[in-house]
């Protein structure tokens, strides 16, 4: 089977998936408003998709992440149980209306981008097969030195590791240039290598020591899209293997994700050591965590299945909307607040040293009642439609957000271009897999400021500094050369004149 990486979904595809849901939910009780809504934002959905070119695109890719992981994985998931869509939720049809309506708005940000953004990106054609391999093994060793540096040394807002921090891709960048360059050397055969598999160990192991689901699936995410960009074919046993993996990391290193989120850790080494204490026990770290799970579903802080279903409620962020949607309708909108001080925080710490720094998916959180009021680091997360809702009503949903997307879409896509040629294109698309469902509207600051400086300096350094770094470390690339025929005699070719036919 060869990996999916479809740049069009054909509409009538679209239109049967999403009426055989609209069925289901009206068998199993759904009002016919909400379904009606449903039926329409996969449709809405799949146009968006198409029109704005697929996984070739970041902004494809986003339209995508953003559909099926905010609302289609979750709507889909009732059915398979058997519950109405719209229970469990205390707006229902104005949440729904919520998703469908900025998914009207995104299809508008996805034409108007297409319009504005440039024809040539800038960033094409740095990297070549004649310094890939180099540029991989360069961005792998900066990436393990780098992250070891960052894990073993304390670093504060403001200084040049956190600048580091920030713009820090390498790990990610050296797996998909690895995986690119496999195949292109085996003919598409392979996919795997050293660099890949070390480069993507070190990124399991952060994102473990971390207690980070981003940082357990990238490695995942980014050979997934690699290799599919490229047309890698999976065989049964691959395949096989595969949906072992990830039943394995759902059943056990979510859970171990989040449990492990209890534990104080000041250190680097403090955290290993947590990490290798509950790595050793996850069938009971899996155990107490679904517990803790279970209470919170009796006290409905969270839910939006009937019982826990594991990493599936991490997978929609309707019931997660719907609070915030409603609690606008109780008390009023909350202002364009968070989109300014998300551009304000894009001038570095260097510059302005008191720059505040605010959660405000945590200050949502208190609106809602649903952390302690001296919780004021806990992450939380909304989709872009509930805060652009949240922020301004349907002025959010119409205005704010799309003019948003537009500016994300329009930089990424003129930087990145075509992702099926472009590595930093395939980085924005495990980047989104991530950020597009959950990462709020005012977070697109930060995206377009620090993520696209990130993937600039990326894709020069690949391009210029780490293949020299690669060639330091291995050697220079072998280059094959095509043997050329031998010339022959041309018929009728005019001799040369020599000094005996002159007579002189």
């Amino acid at each position: 089977m060869r990996l999916p990486f479809p740049v069009h979904i054909p509409l009538q595809y679209v239109v049967t998936f999403a009426a055989v849901l609209f069925g289901l939910q009206l068998m199993q009780g759904t009002k016919a408003s909400f379904a009606i809504c449903s039926f329409l934002f996969i449709v809405v959905s799949g146009l968006t998709f198409n029109v704005a070119g697929g996984f070739s695109r970041p902004s494809g890719a986003y339209v995508f992440f953003y559909a099926t992981l905010a609302a289609i994985v979750g709507l889909c998931w009732k059915a398979v149980l058997g519950e109405p869509a719209d229970s469990n939720l205390v707006a229902p049809l104005l949440t729904m209306q919520v998703f469908l309506g900025s998914m009207v708005a995104m299809l508008g940000a996805v034409f108007l981008s297409r319009k504005l953004t440039v024809r040539r990106p800038l960033l094409a054609e740095l990297v070549n097969d004649s310094n890939l391999q180099n540029a991989t093994v360069g961005c792998m060793v900066t990436g393990l030195v780098v992250g070891l540096i960052l894990a073993v040394l304390p670093h504060e807002g403001g200084s040049f590791l956190s600048a580091l921090a920030q713009i820090n891709r390498f790990l990610p960048m050296a797996l998909i240039l690895g995986v690119i360059h496999q195949m292109r050397r085996t003919g598409g055969r392979s996919a795997v290598s050293i660099p890949v598999l070390v480069s993507g160990g070190a990124i399991m192991f952060t994102g473990l020591s971390g207690f980070s689901k981003e940082g357990i699936f990238t490695p995942l995410a980014c050979w997934f899209v690699a290799a599919g960009s490229q047309g890698y074919r999976l065989s049964r046993t691959q395949i096989a293997g595969f949906v072992l993996i990830i039943f394995l990391m759902f059943r056990y290193l979510v859970p171990y994700s989040q449990y492990g989120r209890n534990f104080t850790a000041d250190t680097f080494w403090e955290r290993v050591e947590v990490s290798v204490r509950l790595l050793g026990s996850l069938e009971e770290v899996r155990e107490t965590y679904k517990a803790s799970n279970e209470e919170a579903y009796l006290i409905r802080k969270q839910g939006y299945f009937n019982t826990p279903q594991g990493f599936a409620d991490r997978l929609q962020m309707v019931s997660v909307d719907d609070g915030l949607i409603d609690q606008t309708e109780r008390t009023g909108t909350f202002g364009v607040s968070p989109l300014i001080v998300g551009f304000q925080n894009l001038v570095p710490h260097f510059v302005w040293r008191d720059k505040p720094v605010i959660g405000f998916g945590n200050l949502y959180a208190h609106e809602l009642g649903g952390l302690p009021d001296d919780d004021y680091t806990t992450g939380i997360s909304f989709s872009p439609s509930g805060e652009a809702y949240h922020m301004s009503g349907w002025l959010g949903v119409f205005i704010l957000a799309p003019l948003m997307w537009i500016l994300l879409f329009v930089i990424f896509d003129s930087l990145c271009g075509d992702t099926r040629t472009s590595p930093w294109g395939l980085l924005m698309v495990a980047y989104f897999s991530h950020m597009a469902p959950e990462g709020m509207l005012s977070g697109i600051t930060y995206t377009i400021g620090y993520v696209s400086f990130a993937v600039i300096v990326a894709a020069l350094s690949a391009a210029y500094v780490m293949p020299i770094f690669g060639t330091l470390m291995k050697g220079p690339e072998a280059i094959s050369l095509r043997r050329i025929a031998a010339v022959r005699s041309v018929p009728r070719r005019v001799r040369a004149v020599s000094v005996a036919d002159t007579g002189e």
